[in-house]
């Protein structure tokens, strides 16, 4: 029996001869000049214009994300330009390659969590308990829990106030933030070790307020963290460090089989 074919549709854009489409606004004249990138983002992935309140909580999540230093991401990024300088597009692929569980992407598995913890935010459940129940089902795991403990920022990050203080002043600080909170706390309390809710903990949890699909919030530090790889790129082409990395971490990891 032949294959039936199934819809092709995509909501997203369109465009002809004199005419582009995102969104159902027109490109030139509904968004050039009248949206930021945050907000354009938000309209790519909803279908919506985000709110005054809604534009500025997101805009604080991907901002966030776009830049922390001399990270795993931006030195894969350098030490790849430094040998294939004709590719920009490379490098920045290379650095977000390294996104996942342990640096940045770690957004995904906390709202996760807490999605399968509160399937329903507004369920009578105490929240208390349910912390308890998390800890105690990683704990039982041996798995760490997303969006908890850092290796430089403790016993707070710096970050993590400030996002909840502006989800708090734009009405998106809810039982998700409250939920992730005291899960910190109960996992501070059985490990008796500082286990600050790092700001991919905090954005996991404030993306869940927004009601974003736990498997595209990884997305967001993607797109905020290529923006960060580019500048590490320009500057790579301009003051290079890829090359005296290689050759140190060379000279420094083979220095005991060498002769003297």
């Amino acid at each position: 029996m032949a294959r039936q074919n199934k819809p092709i549709r995509s909501d997203i854009a369109w465009s002809t001869r004199d005419r582009i489409e995102v969104r159902g606004k027109d490109l030139p004249n509904e968004i050039l000049g009248h949206m930021n990138l945050g907000d354009l983002a938000y309209l790519q992935l909803t279908g919506k214009a985000p709110t005054e309140q809604q534009s500025k909580v997101f805009n604080a999540i991907v901002i966030t994300l776009v830049e922390h230093g001399i990270t795993p991401s931006a030195l894969a990024a350098r030490i790849t330009y430094a040998g294939a300088p004709e590719s920009l597009q490379a490098a920045v692929a290379a650095g977000l390659c390294g996104l996942g569980t342990v640096f940045v992407g770690s957004m995904e598995g906390a709202s996760k969590m807490l999605y399968e913890a509160l399937p329903d935010p507004k369920a009578d459940v105490d929240l208390d308990a349910l912390a308890d129940q998390v800890v105690a089902d990683f704990r039982g795991r041996k798995q760490i829990i997303p969006g908890l403990g850092h290796p430089l920022h403790k016993p707070v990050d710096p970050r993590t106030p400030r996002l909840f203080q502006i989800a708090e002043e734009n009405g998106l600080s809810g039982r998700y933030v409250d939920l992730m909170q005291r899960i910190a706390a109960k996992a501070e309390a059985a490990s008796g070790k500082q286990l600050p809710i790092n700001a991919t903990g905090a954005i996991g949890a404030i993306c869940c307020e927004f009601g974003f699909p736990w498997k595209i919030v990884r997305g967001f530090g993607v797109m905020a963290r290529a923006i960060g790889l580019v500048g590490h790129i320009l500057e790579e082409s301009e003051n290079p460090m890829g090359v005296e990395i290689w050759q140190r971490v060379e000279d420094e990891a083979t220095a005991h089989i060498r002769p003297e």
